[in-house]
């Protein structure tokens, strides 16, 4: 099994840089599943698109996420993969759908199937989104709880079924 972790984010807005900081901190840790990778991608949803284009069968997104909780809350998701954007895809932007939407745009162009079979998404409810460098506390509290979902997830899926 193919997996890429995905930590998107801008590192100069403050707990937006959430997925950054997992992803580097997995990275330091080591111990990944073989065929599990890691990227950095940023805020910039183009290059994640690119990347995928490598074919995987899983997308782990972590990424600060508004989902109502108190600011450090974790959450994952699962992305449906028939739901289309409403609005055309923003090459800057990072929602998933749009994403996903740009991907199957540079497939299609290629004449390839879409190059990933599941989405999922670990994401943390944001204490503060201005210009800065630097998690906020209760984010960065829950950076290690994050690392360990990522590895339990990935640990997983990389399991061959019984």
């Amino acid at each position: 099994m193919k997996i890429l972790v995905a930590g998107v984010g801008d590192v100069f807005h403050g707990d937006d840089g959430f997925g950054v900081e997992v992803v580097r901190q997995l990275r330091e840790q080591g111990g990944l599943p073989a065929g599990v990778e890691l990227a950095d991608t940023g805020s910039r949803g183009i290059h994640l698109a690119y990347r995928l284009l490598e074919g995987f069968d899983v997308l782990i997104l972590v990424d600060a996420i508004r989902h109502g909780e108190p600011p450090g809350t974790l959450c994952t998701l699962e992305h449906d993969l028939d739901a289309r954007p409403e609005t055309a895809p923003d090459l800057d932007g990072r929602d998933p759908a749009a994403v996903l939407d740009l991907l199957d745009g540079l497939a299609g162009s290629m004449g390839v199937a879409r190059p990933v079979g599941r989405v999922l998404v670990i994401g943390c409810e944001p204490a503060q989104l201005a210009e800065r460098v630097g998690l906020s506390h209760r984010v960065e509290a829950a950076v290690q709880p994050a690392v360990r979902a990522v590895l339990e997830l990935v640990t997983d899926l990389a399991r061959p079924p019984a």
